[in-house]
């Protein structure tokens, strides 16, 4: 496994056809060579919308640190809609952790596995390659893990002097331990009250940090940790998810820390809504994030 810093990693661009189908997809992509190149995908806003000025989203999908792909929904649909609303966003193939007790599975992309700080690594080295195309700055959002990992890079990017324009979490957790969503309405239901169980979720989040020093760490797990200075932040959360319950917590401890924050919980929706393109409520948060981006 290559523990190479972000700062010698390679971003290689080649050119990329734009497919008829797709008019929001970028014209270039980050090329995959080797496990020291990130893959990073930009979405233009499509030729009927033109150029709106604004900060580029950076944009990470979820599943668990484990699993997960530029090619999902959460990622390329996602992009898609946004780049037709008017926002640039570029996506990251981030390295994936190996699944618990299986480190030797490599991913399906082919690139080694790896455990926190080396997803970060990945996501920085975006950061810094987006950022260089991005004259009016970089909003930093994800869902899910995505979301997790984007809070940890907004907190490294301020830390390194490459402040965020903002940042966006959708469905996200950001606690090293799972908080218990205290009313029974804002658990997950059917499959999800198994596999997101606190003490799954908890699992998970100590095979992402590979260590108990690590699960401490504010730049693993952003939550509970000293938030002053974060930029401007949209937090959109599911109302049945287990994950609320530090979705909830992480927006309310952003705004004791004085953070220009805009909070919503979408009534009656599960986690991993972005996964599924037809749903009203996929469509109500591009819009949200659209208005927001713009606004900013």
């Amino acid at each position: 496994m290559s523990t190479t810093s972000s700062e010698d990693k390679q971003v290689d661009a080649r050119s990329d056809t734009m497919p008829p189908s797709d008019p929001a997809r970028a014209a270039s992509e980050i090329a995959a060579d080797s496990e020291d190149t990130v893959p990073v995908r930009y979405y233009e806003p499509a030729a009927d919308v033109g150029p709106v000025p604004g900060p580029t989203l950076l944009w990470l999908h979820g599943g668990g640190f484990i699993r997960g792909s530029l090619h999902q929904p959460e990622a390329h649909d996602v992009a898609g809609a946004l780049a037709r609303q008017g926002v640039a966003v570029a996506t990251v193939g981030y390295r994936l952790a190996p699944p618990p007790g299986l480190g030797w599975v490599r991913s399906r992309t082919g690139r080694a596995r790896g455990r926190f700080p080396l997803p970060l690594d990945d996501v920085l080295t975006a950061y810094r390659e987006v950022s260089a195309r991005s004259p009016e700055g970089v909003i930093l959002g994800g869902a899910s893990a995505g979301a997790c990992l984007a809070a940890a890079a907004t907190l490294r990017a301020a830390d390194e002097g490459l402040r965020p324009a903002g940042a966006v979490f959708v469905y996200g957790f950001f606690h090293s331990e799972h908080p218990r969503a205290r009313d029974p309405r804002q658990r997950s239901r059917r499959h999800r009250r198994i596999s997101h169980a606190p003490w799954a979720l908890d699992v998970m989040n100590r095979n992402y940090a590979g260590s108990r020093g690590s699960l401490s760490d504010r730049l693993a797990f952003p939550g509970g940790h000293e938030l002053a200075g974060f930029p401007r932040t949209l937090v959109v959360n599911a109302e049945h998810d287990n994950m609320r319950a530090s979705g909830d917590l992480f927006a309310a401890e952003l705004a004791a820390a004085g953070t220009d924050l805009e909070h919503h919980v979408l009534p009656g929706t599960r986690h991993a809504f972005l996964n599924r393109p037809a749903l009203d409520e996929f469509a109500t948060t591009i819009s949200m994030i659209a208005e927001w981006s713009h606004d900013g």
